[in-house]
């Protein structure tokens, strides 16, 4: 028996996050309709493809963003103070990181926090040796859960969540994040957050549908990555990536689609598939700014500052916890 199919008869007492990997595949698969996580996305193989969706033409959130931090990268590190410490939650390949490292006042440390280990100690990595004076500690851990920090001494605790990933929780979701992110944080800390704001239908569809099919690659990546942790036995030619507008919510939804019926066989159980079935792998809510604030605000933080880029497409907020 494989390793992966093992995987699927007992708890994995050293692993953890396949059994809790595992336990969500099957809730997810017998739900009605099924949905999966996007934080299952970023397997070593999903970060690679993720990095190379940022880089794609019709994927404006990063350059967006990228523009939002370099001009206002001076303001956060005035209100950050000196010897802050940086925690990133989500913090994939750093790229953004680095203009936060530069512009802060001899910062004291550096936390990434993420699920895919891999992928974030190759980043940090390549940080440690641009940054030699700050300390590194990653956590490899998933952020929405429980978790404590290392000690960390010096000044301020800046959270950094980037890249609008606060869009792929519910709004019901995102508050909880929001408050949890402060319990993490703790007193007089601040928390710099990105978050993508509505605009034209064709400019988002285009953006989680681009025309080389990168992201459509990402989203059947969650196929290989059940057949290869748990013994499932997905054939990724029978599903299609589909990627939509969700007017009525404010977000875009993605989509793995059943080309036919079929019965696909994980640790052991079968869930039947009708064609034209889906399984919901991610929402991305686009919130005005009021919207957003109010979720903050409700959440314990308050509004220091809200940027955006020049097109209004993107939002990045600075909020304090007092």
């Amino acid at each position: 028996m494989a390793q992966s199919a093992l995987a699927c008869v007992a708890p994995d007492q050293e692993n953890p996050e396949l059994d809790a990997f595992r336990a969500d595949v099957i809730e997810g698969l017998s739900s009605s309709p099924k949905a999966l996580s996007p934080k299952y996305f970023y397997d070593e193989a999903g970060s690679r493809l993720f990095d190379l969706i940022c880089r794609l033409p019709e994927y404006y959130p990063t350059r967006s963003e990228l523009e939002i931090l370099t001009a206002r990268a001076g303001e956060i590190s005035a209100f950050a103070g000196p010897h802050a410490s940086l925690v990133e939650f989500g913090s994939g390949s750093s790229v953004k990181v680095r203009l936060l490292l530069d512009a802060l006042e001899r910062p004291a440390a550096y936390v990434p926090i993420d699920i895919s280990g891999p992928h974030m100690r190759a980043a940090v990595a390549r940080l440690a040796a641009d940054y030699p004076d700050v300390a590194m500690t990653p956590v490899e851990a998933d952020f929405t859960r429980p978790l404590h920090l290392p000690a960390l001494e010096g000044g301020r605790r800046l959270g950094f969540f980037p890249g609008s990933t606060i869009g792929n929780f519910s709004p019901e979701a995102a508050g909880s994040f929001l408050a949890h992110a402060g319990e993490v944080l703790g007193p007089d800390s601040a928390l710099v957050v990105g978050f993508d704001l509505p605009k034209d239908r064709a400019v988002l569809e285009a953006a989680y549908d681009d025309r080389q099919g990168v992201t459509a690659a990402f989203n059947l990546n969650l196929l290989a990555r059940m057949n290869r942790e748990l013994g499932a036995d997905f054939d990724p030619a029978a599903f299609g990536h589909r990627a939509f507008f969700n007017a009525e919510a404010s977000r875009i939804e993605m989509h793995l689609e059943s080309r036919r019926s079929q019965v696909v066989r994980v640790c052991g159980q079968r869930f039947p598939f009708a064609a034209g079935e889906t399984i919901h792998t991610e929402n991305s809510h686009k919130y005005a700014v009021p919207v957003f604030l109010d979720m903050a605000q409700a959440a314990g933080w308050h509004e220091r500052a809200v940027w955006t880029d020049s097109r209004g497409w993107f939002a990045v907020a600075m909020l304090e916890r007092r």
